[in-house]
């Protein structure tokens, strides 16, 4: 049976393994560090403390003022239906469609308070008075998301004790470069993800299983913003966008892109309430991020050649294969993992190695969201 067999076959409903049924749980799931889990990351603080952005600083200066401005200072407020919509619509729902909303706000909850601790961390460790400012933007705005997104668990009492998650889960060392190039992808992926589920439940109001859905529209503008932040820095900076850098480039867009992809199918209810289909919506946000990364990145994926899907496909049912043989034990199960972990290593790199789409840098970095 070859890998893409394996996908059409697999019955994802035996692949709800670790399931969510308390705060413990919940817990034990963000602590997780996978390929595809949200992961913590530290720096090179001093680094980080010689950024200079006086090359982008009309840019720079008004995207300033929109931090201090804080359009959404009073939006991540729950009104007065939130609770009782809740109780009504999550009750209507089955197993399977709840486990995959509860690793949906688990998985995003790590990721935004990820982005917290990070910046709060370099912000303490710096003296840049640029970066310091920007820094304490950012944190203030995944603040309040990690914040909203836990409150949403503790409707179902799985709240996370953040305190303890960031003392308790593991970090990642990343150079300032990689930290750019990978938050960049993440917070302009992440506005194209909100922003897609937004329009489309606003189509479909029938299809907004919970009230969180309704502030993603706003949500996402922060996400958008703080990606302009790392254009910003990067435009500032050639050489990060010059040479071997480029493919670094190319490497973070595809594993930001396939992270996704894979995950998306791994959660075919969530979408199929959602009446999104898994993989038209991820090509759609595909889309987006392309149009977005213009602005900053010499480079980009071709993401309608026929091969991209089709390495895309392979890879997520390579993951499933890994997900289900992680549940027996044994040498046998462990060299079944290994070698599943090595076909998808080759994978990945044929799809590194397909021909991308050369992209000359605008004069003017910033763009405005208009989809």
């Amino acid at each position: 049976m070859n890998a893409q067999t394996a996908f059409m076959d697999t019955d994802f409903t035996q692949l709800l393994v670790n399931s969510v049924e308390s705060g413990e749980d919940a817990k034990k799931k963000a602590l997780t560090n996978t390929v595809l889990a949200p992961r913590f990351y530290t720096t090179d603080f001093d680094a980080m403390d010689k950024i200079d952005v006086s090359s982008v600083r009309e840019e720079w200066d008004l995207m300033m003022k929109e931090y201090e401005g804080d359009n959404n200072h009073d939006h991540f407020q729950r009104d007065a239906t939130f609770a009782e919509e809740v109780k009504t619509l999550m009750s209507k729902l089955d197993e399977n469609l709840k486990q995959e909303f509860y690793d949906f706000l688990i998985g995003s909850l790590t990721s935004e308070f990820s982005g917290c601790i990070l910046y709060n961390e370099v912000r303490k460790n710096i003296s840049n008075p640029d970066i310091k400012k920007l820094m304490t933007f950012m944190a203030r705005d995944e603040s309040r998301h990690a914040g909203f997104l836990n409150q949403s668990l503790k409707d179902f009492n799985f709240g996370i004790d953040l305190g303890e998650l960031k003392r308790t889960k593991k970090y990642t060392f990343f150079r300032p470069k990689f930290i750019f190039y990978a938050t960049y992808l993440s917070e302009k992926i992440g506005y194209a993800r909100y922003i897609s589920i937004f329009r489309q439940l606003e189509r479909n109001p029938d299809k907004r299983f919970h009230p969180i859905f309704r502030w993603f529209e706003r949500w996402c503008n922060d996400e958008y913003r703080h990606g302009e932040s790392f254009a910003l820095i990067m435009r500032a900076d050639p050489k990060l966008l010059k040479g071997i850098n480029v493919l670094w480039i190319r490497f973070f867009l595809l594993a930001v892109y396939a992270t996704m992809y894979v995950r998306d199918h791994t959660r075919p209810a969530l979408h199929d309430a959602m009446g999104l289909n898994a993989t038209e919506y991820d090509f759609a946000v595909f889309k987006i991020t392309t149009e977005i990364t213009k602005q900053v990145f010499p480079v980009l994926l071709d993401t309608d050649h026929p091969k991209f899907k089709e390495g895309l496909d392979k890879l997520t049912s390579l993951s499933l294969l890994m997900d289900a043989a992680k549940t027996k034990k044994g040498i046998v199960s462990s060299l079944n993992q290994a070698l599943l972990a090595a076909q998808a290593l080759i994978v990945f790199g044929k799809l590194y190695f397909l021909p991308v789409i050369k992209s000359e840098l605008p004069l003017q970095v910033r763009m405005t969201p208009t989809w």
